[in-house]
């Protein structure tokens, strides 16, 4: 089977470097802003890819509905996100489809071919059982090699069917593989390999539908990191970035999960907690070994720096949505930037309970 041509990822659409991204940015809100258009992640893809100027047909299209309309339609935004934005994927997950109905049609075929070789070979395998029952068997070389024959194509249909069976195993391996792939690439971070924003909370919200019962979460933010980068360059910045992923990947203990927030800010979620005391612990373990990283020059491991991070944490409560959980680890957070940075700070209602 045929291997549909590969369409670009979603992230392939947007190869640029941060600060082309910015100044496209820049561009883009003030365009929003004009046509008094909502900011929601789906219009921030389409004004960006407007600025960019890399599909003319979309920037036509956006300039006639804020030119036909006083408001920008949402069904008219999500067409156009559909048909400009994702439509890679989109190409992709029907492509998909087709090979799975391929595969399955050609295993039907298979199937339906060996049934009837089957029954072909039980009609022959009748009449040279009724032959040979007769008293004289004139015709006797003629049923055997008929059974001969019918036996060797039963044969064969069965032989063709074990080797269509064993290459549709490994297509629907391929395909699973390529399922996988796409589905690490919609909840993954690509720089640190945890999960991203979107994907995270997904998983909180479900996490606190089930039981708020020893859930806690720690929100972690990369001290002085603006400075970090404009003094050391964005690729030394996404580096650090990729370390402090790797560190809470090896951290976490079972049915945890982490996250990257957004730029320098992390987010993790711990179960079975036992109180504040375990969680902040965990918080403290981490912040100690991201302190004991160290950036050097890969050239000449010449060491250039250090980095820390400064954390809050809280304990899911009973009725708490995940607005309300955020909320008060963010302001715990706040309190150990507050503090001097590089400390772990547990949130409000916590501190006061463990006084």
């Amino acid at each position: 089977m045929s291997q549909p041509p590969k369409t670009p990822s979603i992230l392939e659409l947007y190869p640029e470097e941060t600060r082309e991204a910015a100044a496209l940015l820049k561009q883009a809100v003030p365009l929003m802003m004009r046509h008094a258009i909502a900011p929601n992640p789906v219009h921030y893809a389409l004004w960006y890819t407007y600025s960019k100027g890399s599909e003319p047909e979309l920037n036509r299209r956006l300039d006639k509905a804020v030119e036909d309309f006083d408001v920008f339609p949402p069904e008219t935004a999500i067409k156009l996100f559909r048909d400009y934005i994702i439509r890679g994927d989109l190409e992709e997950a029907r492509a998909g489809q087709q090979q799975v109905i391929e595969l399955v049609d050609d295993i039907e075929n298979d199937v339906s071919r060996s049934v009837i070789g089957s029954q072909n070979y039980q009609h022959s395998l009748s009449h040279g059982l009724s032959a040979l029952q007769e008293p004289i068997i004139e015709d006797l070389p003629s049923v055997l090699s008929e059974l001969q024959e019918s036996t060797q194509l039963m044969h064969d249909q069965q032989e063709k069917f074990l080797y269509r069976l064993r290459a549709a195993q490994d297509e629907i391996k391929h395909l699973r593989n390529q399922l996988e792939r796409a589905h690490l690439a919609a909840t993954l971070d690509s720089l640190t390999r945890v999960f991203n924003r979107h994907a995270f909370t997904r998983l909180l919200e479900q996490a606190l539908s089930e039981s708020h019962e020893g859930l806690a979460l720690v929100i972690l933010d990369i001290d002085h990191f603006k400075q970090f980068n404009d003094q050391y360059g964005h690729p030394l910045g996404d580096r650090v970035l990729q370390h402090v992923g790797q560190l809470m990947r090896e951290l976490l203990p079972p049915r945890a999960f982490a996250a990257r927030y957004g730029g320098e800010e992390f987010c993790l979620v711990l179960r079975n907690c036992t109180g504040i005391a375990e969680v902040l612990e965990f918080a403290e373990q981490l912040r100690r070994k991201i302190q004991a990283l160290r950036v050097k020059v890969r050239r000449t491991d010449q060491v250039l720096d250090s980095i820390t991070a400064s954390f809050g944490c809280a304990l899911a409560e009973r009725g708490d949505t995940l607005e309300a959980l955020l909320t008060r680890a963010d302001d715990a957070l706040y309190q150990a930037k507050r503090g001097g940075r590089n400390q772990v700070h547990p949130a409000t209602s916590e501190s006061m309970l463990s006084a």
